[in-house]
Formats: structure tokens, sequence, C-alpha cells
């Protein structure tokens, strides 16, 4: 096999994402979960941390996804220490720490980097499907339609439970 036809097949595997479900990561079990899993489901996407002053809203969101998971919502958890050294904890500590605290029942997954060197492919793709900006702090809401193609940002310091919230998962259930 020559160098092109090796440098082509590198070039045609890393081509980007259309959609969410296009990608593929670890649980916080360490088990590989395609995000193809969500299809038709409604989507909220937060980096988490475990000792951040708005570590609270993992109460809202467990709230927020109990009530409306049986719609076809879910939010996925994704721990990330870029904020403070704010989530230094091993997978299997933030697991026990979020079941523990605050009964997180939504599927999270294993630690990744949400800004800057080494930035998760899927973080790259939601910063593009928006305004681009870095993630600002912990807790950043993405909230992505059931075909996993459209995608509304809210802030680190919106609740999971604003009006503004919930007005988008309403939209994107009913859409």
């Amino acid at each position: 096999m020559g160098l092109v036809t090796i440098l082509t097949a590198i070039a045609l595997s890393s081509s980007p994402a259309n959609s969410l479900h296009d990608f593929t990561l670890n649980s916080i079990e360490g088990k590989e979960l395609p995000l193809a899993k969500f299809k038709g489901k409604v989507v909220m996407a937060v980096n988490v941390a475990s000792k951040c002053g708005l570590t609270p809203q993992y109460e809202a969101l467990e709230k927020l996804y109990k009530s409306k998971k049986d719609e076809g919502f879910v939010i996925l958890g994704f721990p990330a220490n870029q904020f403070g050294n704010q989530e230094p904890g091993t997978d299997k500590e933030i697991l026990e720490f979020c079941t523990a605290n605050y009964g997180v029942s939504f599927p999270m997954f294993s630690k990744i980097v949400v800004k800057g060197d080494g930035i998760h492919p899927l973080y790259k793709w939601l910063l593009e499907k928006t305004d681009g900006k870095d993630i600002e702090w912990n807790f950043a809401k993405f909230v992505i339609s059931k075909d996993g193609q459209r995608v509304t940002r809210f802030s680190s310091r919106t609740k999971p439970d604003a009006p503004e919230v919930l007005a988008a998962i309403e939209k994107e259930l009913k859409g």
C-alpha cells in the first residue's frame, strides 16, 4: 500500500461528523456507547463537574430527566476537568459521587476534554453547530434535535429548568 493510499484512508476515516449520532464515546462504566443509540430522542449534552459551585445543578438535571424521559428526552453527562480542577476524580469516583449525592440516573460518560488542546471531537462539533465560542465553565448545556442536527446552546449559569431551556426542549420534542 502506497503512502498516498494510506493518507487518503486516514483522511476519509477522520471526516467530520454530520450529526450527534456519528459519535461513539466510552460510558462512565468503560463501555463503548454509540450516540446513535439516542436517534429519535431530544438530547441535552452537559459538561459536568463534582467540585464546582454549579454542581447542585445535578439535582435539577436529574429532575428534568425523570420528568421528560418518557417523552423521548435524555441528558448525557460529560465529566470534564478543564475549569479549576473541579473534576479531579476517576470515572468510578465521579459515578459514585453523582449517584450517592444526586441520584443521577441519566447516562454519564468517561471524562473528556471540552475546551482547548485535546478537545473531544464531540465538543468541537457542538461548538461548530452553535456560536463557535469556547465552553465558558462547567455545566454548559446543548439541546440537540431528534435527528442529531440542530443544536441550541445555553450557558453554564442558565439553570436546567429555566424557561428558555424548557421551551427549547419542548420545541424539539414537538418537532
